[in-house]
């Protein structure tokens, strides 16, 4: 990522409803460019694949995205760019990722977004878009954090 996106955005985006996710998720994906990696760190069921639904959405993606956690990477192409969604949570540290090969994606063609992203954190370049996803006071609600890892 050769500019500061992080700019772009509020440091912390509260979204009361899956519609304003996905309306947070398509704006994220108007400033995303080839080489750029979102890393989404977060509990289990808190929102991280939700959000890159509607970033793939947002990038013209036409197939059903779904997480690929027993897969690790699913690429999607049929998009404006690609996208790489990465799901490390059965990887153990950055080494399991480097030995497939993931950290390859990083500087490639397409968009990486790294659900689990803390797992792998040395893996993670130095540029990459951190995004915490919380849950908020209400069911529905969702706090997305932007942060510097």
């Amino acid at each position: 990522m050769n500019r500061d996106i992080r700019q772009s955005f509020n440091e912390v985006t509260v979204c009361n409803s899956e519609p304003e996710t996905e309306a947070f998720g398509l704006r994220l994906s108007g400033v995303l460019e080839a080489g750029d990696v979102v890393a989404l760190t977060g509990d289990l069921g808190a929102g991280k694949t939700t959000l890159t639904k509607a970033i793939a959405r947002g990038l013209g993606v036409r197939e059903t995205v779904t997480s690929p956690t027993f897969m690790i990477l699913k690429e999607y192409r049929s998009g404006q760019l690609p996208l790489y969604h990465f799901d490390v949570y059965r990887l153990q540290s950055a080494e399991d990722l480097y030995d497939i090969g993931g950290d390859e994606y990083f500087d490639g063609d397409g968009v990486c977004i790294v659900e689990w992203a803390d797992i792998v954190r040395e893996a993670i370049p130095e540029d990459a878009l951190w995004i915490r996803v919380g849950y908020g006071d209400e069911e529905e609600t969702r706090i997305y954090t932007i942060c510097n890892q």
